[in-house]
């Protein structure tokens, strides 16, 4: 997997003087997955790539959240059926090992 976007408020808001808590999106995909998403569903394309949510928390510390690649493409599930619950299955445990990792 790759990160392919990023964007952050906090760092925006800084750019204009104000102070928010640190925030930031990072899009992570990876072009194979893209593929096999867009042949299952050509509107699950909006939920790519899958965002991770880093927010700072008030003691310093740091909270990831994230929407399962389930959780993201379930509205598209009746539309295409089986191709693209078992991408979002597979997707589901690279992501949440990301996100296992992330945190350690």
């Amino acid at each position: 997997m790759r990160r392919v976007t990023g964007a952050s408020a906090s760092a925006g808001a800084k750019g204009r003087g104000l102070t928010i808590a640190g925030n930031r999106i990072v899009g992570v995909y990876r072009n194979d997955f893209a593929i096999r998403m867009l042949e299952a569903s050509i509107a699950a394309g909006i939920e790519a790539p899958i965002r991770y949510y880093v927010t700072e928390n008030k003691d310093g510390t740091a909270t990831l959240s994230f929407k399962t690649p389930s959780e993201a493409f379930s509205p598209y599930m009746k539309e295409c059926g089986d191709k693209l619950r078992e991408l979002a299955t597979e997707l589901d445990a690279l992501f949440g090992k990301i996100a296992e990792e992330a945190v350690q």
